[in-house]
């Protein structure tokens, strides 16, 4: 086991563990207590957390000022990588236009930092995530990860790695049904044969103009402009992305009414400009945290 820590003060306009992995950005980090979704909020909070990336599992707290963690490998990179840390997010705040709203929540979730998932659990993740409460959302990860994924042994615990395409692609229709994915089923499995092939894969989607971006990533079974934003958003780095969800759809009728267009691809670029644009998608995720709880 390798262990370490990062001082909070190091990380430009802090860090937020709790908000940031319970926020509805990820399903690919877990509660050791099994409390996900489950408990108010409470500044960084001071449970452990724990993800599985390329064969490593990563555990990870914040207390007294510090990220603690540990792993089955040098784990400090990762967590800068997975959960950001070097987003300048006071340089981020003061780049968004004053607005009442963003004020509230940017004060009571300060720290809380957009992730950087893995490209294809976070797509399988956001298929499965339409008209679907974040918990339910997680338990459905949760229990691809523990039917398909690898088994990996650490500190006398078996973690789960979320599966490859190419595990999800062999299994059947009915098996993901059986975890409650619906109609979501064959979204899920299509998908996963469209990379497992070869056929289409992030960097098909690397390196375009943002919208062309969110058009390409509609090749995959099952995503349309939202879930596209998301996958855009939280794996692929486009940090102006505004995914129009339930809360924020609710935020343009109820405060930004001039930005409703019509089209998604017209009201997206409307809110984008209403928060500020280069880092829209930042404001948009305190929102919807903000909202939702």
């Amino acid at each position: 086991m390798e262990t370490g820590s990062i001082p909070v003060a190091s990380l430009p306009g802090g860090f937020d563990l709790q908000s940031t992995v319970e926020s509805g950005q990820s399903y690919l980090w877990r509660r050791e207590d099994g409390n996900m979704y489950e408990t108010t909020h409470a500044y960084g909070g001071s449970a452990w957390y724990y993800t599985v990336v390329d064969g490593e599992v990563v555990r990870a707290r914040q207390q007294d000022g510090t990220i603690e963690w540990e792993a089955t490998t040098d784990a400090e990179p990762l967590l800068f990588d997975l959960l950001r840390l070097d987003d300048d997010l006071d340089a981020i705040v003061d780049a968004t236009p004053d607005d009442p709203l963003l004020e509230s929540a940017y004060e009571k979730y300060r720290g809380m930092r957009i992730v950087r998932d893995p490209f294809f659990p976070c797509l399988v993740s956001f298929i499965c995530s339409a008209q679907m409460r974040v918990s339910r959302i997680y338990g459905m990860q949760t229990a691809l990860a523990r039917e398909f994924g690898d088994e990996i042994q650490f500190d006398g615990k078996t973690y789960h790695q979320f599966p490859t395409p190419e595990q999800l692609a062999r299994a059947t229709e009915d098996d993901l049904r059986k975890l409650n994915l619906g109609y979501r089923a064959p979204y899920v499995r299509k998908t996963a044969e469209l990379v497992a092939s070869g056929q289409a894969s992030a960097s098909d989607v690397r390196g375009k103009e943002y919208e062309d971006a969110r058009d390409a990533v509609q090749v995959f079974v099952g995503v349309g402009d939202k879930v596209a934003d998301c996958v855009l958003l939280f794996s692929l780095d486009y940090l102006e992305a505004v995914p129009l969800d339930t809360w924020i759809q609710r935020a343009i009728e109820e405060q930004y009414p001039h930005c409703e267009r019509g089209t998604y691809a017209k009201t997206s670029r409307a809110i984008r400009e209403q928060f500020g644009g280069e880092y829209a998608g930042y404001a948009q995720t305190y929102v919807f945290h903000y909202l939702r709880s």
